[in-house]
């Protein structure tokens, strides 16, 4: 599973793997097995990808199974932490809670905190509940995980929309009937230059009696801080939180062939700042002084910032044995989510408040220096239910039909408290005029927005497959309409004083997919595959309008306004792949190619504070991947994994002057996806004592450079001839030459060490480094109004040293 250091290595493996036959598939089994002197072949793990149990190695396309084991070896806490193992899978960090997923290189970059109407690209699922909500998908504890999954290429045919690129799965332990068992385990660490974190976990299974069963786990953990503030709100290790919660799980087996399990989930996530270090700020920059220069790790605050994510699962599973080799399953799952992302925006609101717009009201100046607090809330509540029918016999016919029905009913508003600020434009205006009060909103508020959607989809899917002597044929396909209404209503001295009511959009489609499979041997199989995945479009904000260069008649209106919707994504993935196994080594490959047609890329539009979705007509991605494992010795296991892919714009999009609009520019790299990212691993086990074995795990990981939005990769798009600055000790301000330099994220490798002794009683020691050499990982780009108010990057976590101590019972 971990991956190659050099472009060269892997297409080396990638034409060894083509003379085998073309690629697909990957896993990495072996090396998930650290048993001493087990047999993997004993050990596969076995996954409902295809909404069945089944052997990885079976499984007709490309997946990989990160164990419970393997994650604790790599020291994984997060879902950033696996992908780094996981050939394909990308994630984009941008706090607790708030990572973006792709996989195979199928992204449009960053979506930010004020675009509720962006849907996701890759489907994450909790078991078989669906969790997905484009950026704000939970940062759910692996604890007690039983695996994560990830299947690589479109799954719109069983798990539907938003798994266009692919889909993730954390597939928790289950509730077991007759057994007593559980874990508990404490853990400490420290940053280097930070703070300490510290947490305790711990899971029980029980029986109730010989039909029933219940499964408990509770976690609570302290998110040791690392980032550093100056100015007004200056503070050490500001990026501190914690989180804690809990499962519960219930399964009762009433009969033979029955199986009930109800289940809640609650999480708390809290964190009183963001991993953000600045690079340019409107109030401590290098036009003010050339001896403002943040350091490393290191931002600027006027007022402390916040992220807390309040969320509730709870879902109930039915498997039903109807007879004649049928099984019924009926999924009902309701999630609740309140989420507040409060921010400094007192750079975003100072940049506005010296532009020509709020100057030409005759407001002081001032103004520009004033505490603001961007308060940007998401509610969710959403229901899904899916019933299906499947096969569950061993005849060569194998078969899944079933339905789908989701409301998802989303509220976000946005708030921008900032004192003062009325008082200041309304003397301006002249007496009797209230700017803030527009449109009912609070005073001293310069924007404000509530934008509530409703979301309705509906859908019908199915697959088969049949198999003759070594030949393996499946086909499927999912039928989706999908509806879409929202309201919004802003007001504020910026906004547009919009109050629209019954925006709506919609629409049918068709996702097939086709799969052929060949099995050599009983070691070795080839797959192809052709599949369709899909991205629901969606209704876009109206402009700022009083905020844009020229008004509702300037250039950047022309260019962004009017285009009240976005279409839907779709993608057609084309793949070749071997699986192979034997003698102790695994090896899974691919190479893949997809089309994709009105991909959804993000535009900050001009000057107006606003963003807009564009369909870009045509992109692409092609690439390999392979994922190596092999036990040398029944002590050393060892693992590789790598992915090398090219996803590149198609089409150019352009404004009336025949200008590029917002990077769209045939040649141009898709966002956020580096070319190439693998990791290599090595795991050396040894009895020391009777009944006590000693460990030791040295692993690599290398993602390679990247872009956070299309257009970062213009030229020039670094540069701000007239960037603006605002000097609070002297009240100067106005507009200067700032060069930021390229916007590429660079490469950047991370080397983790454990070794721990762990006894047969169930009891284990272990001490870890991750990123032992301290490398500052530019995760993605950070900026207030397209870098005009604020520019820096959302970094890695510095490095960590820590013990974990655990007990099985």
């Amino acid at each position: 599973m971990k991956q190659f250091p050099r472009k060269n290595s892997v297409y080396r493996l990638s034409a060894s793997c083509l003379v085998l036959a073309m690629t697909a598939i990957s896993t990495g089994a072996l090396a998930q097995q650290t048993g001493a002197g087990s047999d993997w072949s004993g050990n596969e793990i076995i996954v409902t990808a295809t909404k069945r149990n089944e052997s990885i190695q079976n499984v007709p396309f490309s997946i990989n199974a990160q164990t419970a084991e393997a994650m604790q070896r790599m020291g994984a806490t997060s879902i950033e932490d696996v992908s780094r193992s996981v050939a394909g899978l990308t994630v984009q960090n941008l706090g607790p809670g708030q990572s973006q997923v792709s996989v195979r290189g199928v992204s449009a970059g960053q979506v930010v905190r004020d675009q509720p109407g962006v849907k996701e690209q890759v489907g994450v699922y909790l078991d078989e509940s669906v969790i997905s909500m484009s950026l704000f998908t939970p940062d759910f504890d692996l604890f007690d995980l039983d695996r994560v999954e990830t299947l690589r290429g479109p799954q719109g045919t069983l798990f539907g929309s938003g798994s266009e690129g692919g889909t993730v799965r954390y597939i928790t332990k289950q509730p077991k009937l007759g057994q007593t068992e559980g874990t508990v385990e404490g853990g400490v660490n420290v940053l280097k230059g930070g703070d300490v974190g510290y947490s305790g976990k711990g899971a029980i299974n029980l029986p109730l009696g010989e039909t029933a069963a219940i499964r408990a786990v509770g976690y609570g953990e302290h998110y040791a801080g690392f980032i550093d503030a100056i100015g007004p709100a200056a503070g050490k290790n500001i990026n501190d939180g914690r989180r804690y919660g809990g499962r519960l799980s219930l399964l009762w087996e009433p009969a033979p062939g029955i199986k009930l399990t109800p289940r809640i989930i609650y999480q708390d996530i809290r964190t009183n700042g963001f991993n953000r270090e600045d690079s340019y700020h409107l109030y401590y920059n290098k036009l003010i002084s050339p001896l403002d220069i943040l350091p490393e790790r290191t931002q600027y605050l006027k007022l402390r910032e916040e992220f807390r994510d309040k969320t509730t699962l709870a879902d109930f599973t039915a498997n039903i044995d109807i007879g004649s080799d049928v099984a019924l399953t009926s999924i009902t799952t309701y999630i609740h989510r309140d989420i507040l992302v409060s921010r400094d925006a007192s750079a975003l609101t100072g940049s506005v408040s010296v532009t020509p717009f709020i100057l030409s009201l005759g407001a002081a100046p001032a103004l520009a220096n004033l505490p603001s607090n961007l308060r940007d809330t998401t509610k969710l509540k959403q229901w899904t239910q899916e019933l299906r029918l499947a096969s569950t016999g061993n005849g060569p016919l194998q078969w899944v039909l079933g339905g789908f029905y989701s409301h998802v009913d989303r509220t976000y508003e946005q708030r921008l408290p900032t004192p003062g600020y009325d008082a200041i434009v309304d003397a301006a205006l002249g007496a009797g005029t209230s700017a803030g009060a527009a449109n009912g909103f609070p005073l001293n508020s310069p924007y404000n927005a509530d934008i509530p959607y409703i979301i309705k989809q509906y859908a019908a899917f199915g697959e088969a497959s049949y198999k003759i002597g070594q030949f393996k044929l499946t086909a499927g396909g999912r039928y989706y309409d999908f509806k879409e209404e929202r309201d919004f209503k802003t007001g504020g001295v910026f906004s547009n004083g919009d109050n629209r009511v019954g925006d709506k959009t919609g629409s049918t489609g068709f996702s097939p997919r086709f799969i052929a499979s060949y099995e050599a041997n009983r070691d070795l199989t080839f797959n192809v595959q052709a599949s369709k995945g899909f991205r629901l479009g969606g209704v876009n904000d109206p402009l700022n309008l009083p905020l844009c260069n020229g008004g509702a008649t300037g250039p950047d209106a022309a260019t962004y306004g009017n285009r009240p919707t976005f279409d839907d994504e779709t993608l057609w993935n084309y793949e070749a792949g071997v699986k192979a196994s034997g003698s102790g080594i695994t090896l899974n490959a691919a190479v893949f190619h997809n089309e994709i047609k009105n991909l959804q890329v993000t535009a900050d539009a001009g000057s107006c504070s606003s963003r807009v979705l564009f369909n870009v007509p045509k992109a692409h991605t092609t690439g390999l991947e392979a994922e190596l494992s092999a036990r040398l010795s029944p002590n050393l296991d060892l693992s590789l994994s790598g992915s090398y892919i090219d996803s590149k714009i198609d089409s150019n999009v352009t404004d009336a002057g025949g200008a590029i609009v917002a990077g769209i520019r045939k040649g141009n790299r898709l966002p956020t996806v580096p070319k190439f990212q693998m990791a290599a691993a090595a795991t050396y086990t040894m009895e020391v004592a009777a009944e006590t074995d000693w460990s030791f795990t040295a692993s690599f990981q290398h993602v390679g450079d990247r872009y956070t939005q299309l257009a970062d990769q213009e030229p020039g798009s670094g540069s701000f001839p007239n960037s603006i600055y605002y000097d609070p000790a002297t009240g100067a301000y106005g507009t200067g030459a700032f060069n930021f330099g390229s916007y590429k994220l660079g490469a950047y490798n991370l080397v983790n060490l454990s070794t721990g002794v762990s006894w047969d009683s169930g009891l284990s020691v272990t001490l870890y480094v991750n990123n032992l050499f301290d490398e500052n990982a530019l995760y993605s780009l950070d900026r207030e109004r397209g870098g005009r108010g604020r520019l820096g990057y959302n970094i890695g976590t510095p490095r960590k040293i820590g013990v974990t101590v655990r007990k099985d019972f």
